[in-house]
This record gives structure tokens, sequence and C-alpha cells, in this order.
């Protein structure tokens, strides 16, 4: 299982960059996650201001 992102939520702030200890996150227009990176440990949805982000 993977970080999902709401899209239409994400104002591509960049904190979930920031808390992702594995470096599976990147911010184009919105944030989009390196599935083949991601953990599942939920430190980047946890900082999301705007809850755009679930596991």
């Amino acid at each position: 299982m993977v970080v999902k992102i709401d899209e239409e939520t994400c104002i591509a702030c960049g904190l979930c960059v920031e808390a992702c200890p594995v470096d599976a996150l990147a911010v184009e227009d919105v944030a989009k996650v390196d599935e083949s990176k991601c953990e599942d440990i939920g430190d980047c949805v946890a900082v999301c201001p705007v809850d755009a982000l679930s596991l």
C-alpha cells in the first residue's frame, strides 16, 4: 500500500516532502508519490495542513 494524494485538495506546500524519511515524495503542481519508494510510514500524512494525504 502507498500514500494516496487527493490532488484537488493538495496545495503543494512541500511539508510532506520534508517529512518523508525515504524520499518518496516530490512536489510539482501537487504532491506526487514514488510508489517504488513509499513504505507507508505516515509521517507525510501527519504534517499535511489540508489533509490531502492518506494511507
